[in-house]
């Protein structure tokens, strides 16, 4: 399974629960999560998708890091499976 398949499923399960995601890029910076997540009323993830098994580079895990330290959920999600979790956790 390619990442882009788990990406296409989470950002379907997103529109479903009146979500808005955006695809995040950082200017001179590197490691930024694949996706910004808000669902109402205001609530914020950060989710880094990756294919099934996928590892998580240094620099990610470097930036995900430094946004836990200042309260921001970041998530990683490899998996359908673990997509479908993360949206009956956070939609309910």
């Amino acid at each position: 399974m390619l990442e882009r398949t788990v990406e296409n499923h989470f950002v379907m399960r997103a529109k479903a629960c009146d979500g808005e995601v955006r695809k995040l890029t950082y200017i001179g910076r590197r490691g930024a999560p694949d996706r910004l997540l808000v669902l109402p009323p205001g609530r914020v993830f950060f989710v880094e998708l990756k294919r099934p098994g996928g590892p998580t580079k240094d620099h990610q895990l470097r930036e995900h890091a430094r946004l836990r330290g200042v309260g921001a959920d970041v998530r990683v999600l490899d998996t359908i499976a673990a997509v479908d979790a993360f949206f009956s956790e956070v939609a309910s």
